[in-house]
């Protein structure tokens, strides 16, 4: 496969809010909407501020292979790497010295694992409510190639952006951390690497997202979906707004645009 007359359309799916329920589960119904999809020659796309391991259970379940993860960071086609954004080890270096200065918690991220600089409440609840389990090792970043991080603040974002200003992108994912990338990464240029390496262009493409980091794949999509748990800036560039992630939004939006049956 990989070439555009293969498939009928493209579907972008965020996870956290949009695919996930708020147990973060896929629910069987969206499974069933996405199997269908298949059969019918259209491709779904997870497209999250999440790294492939921690949704490879999702890629599994749903059978979807392709995935523009860590918002653009790390990008995978029909089960193969495409393209990763590497982030310069002496910028790391840099970016740790100023968060620790903070007392803001560091997490390096690849496609693999993660680790963080140390604990703290926010991080604790982070975790707990994404299912994983963290470990502390501040020297990750020095053996291990790093696509992307977050820090852990509430109200820093500003300081970050004007420090790493030209260096790092940084959007803030929920209210205790900002997801932190190289400068000028994001959902949208991992959905554009996509689409031209695999030869997708001019297939008419769908989004479906929630967030506040949703909303360059928005800009990048024929038809753009919100959530009805949407932020309103979300809701606002859609051309639909579908019902919410627990009230068979998925289903519904994919319906209302002749997608399913």
């Amino acid at each position: 496969m990989g070439d555009a007359e293969m498939y009928e359309a493209v579907v972008f799916f965020d996870l956290d809010g949009t695919l996930f329920d708020d147990d973060k589960h896929v629910p069987a119904q969206s499974i069933a909407a996405i199997k269908e999809m298949s059969a019918n020659n259209i491709l779904s796309v997870i497209s999250t501020g999440r790294n492939v391991f921690e949704v490879q259970n999702v890629l599994d379940e749903t059978n979807i292979t392709s995935i523009v993860s860590a918002n653009g960071s790390y990008v995978q086609y029909e089960g193969k790497k495409l393209h990763q954004e590497v982030i310069d080890t002496d910028l790391i270096q840099a970016f740790t010295a100023f968060a620790n200065q903070l007392n803001n918690p560091v997490a390096y991220y690849n496609n693999r694992a993660f680790r963080l600089t140390e604990e703290n409440a926010d991080t604790i609840e982070n975790y707990k409510l994404l299912h994983l389990e963290p470990h502390v090792d501040p020297t990750f970043y020095q053996k291990e190639p790093i696509n992307f991080m977050n820090v852990f603040n509430r109200d820093q974002e500003d300081l970050f952006s004007k420090k790493f200003n030209g260096e790092l992108s940084l959007v803030r994912n929920n209210p205790r951390c900002l997801d932190t990338m190289k400068a000028g990464v994001s959902k949208r240029t991992g959905i554009e690497i996509l689409l031209s390496a695999a030869h997708l262009e001019g297939i008419h493409t769908f989004a479906f997202g929630d967030q506040l980091n949703d909303l360059q794949m928005f800009d990048m999509v024929d038809t753009p979906v919100a959530m009805g748990n949407g932020v309103p800036e979300a809701k606002q560039k859609a051309a639909f707004v579908t019902t919410t992630n627990m009230d068979n939004g998925i289903v519904n939006g994919l319906r209302h645009f002749d997608l399913i049956k």
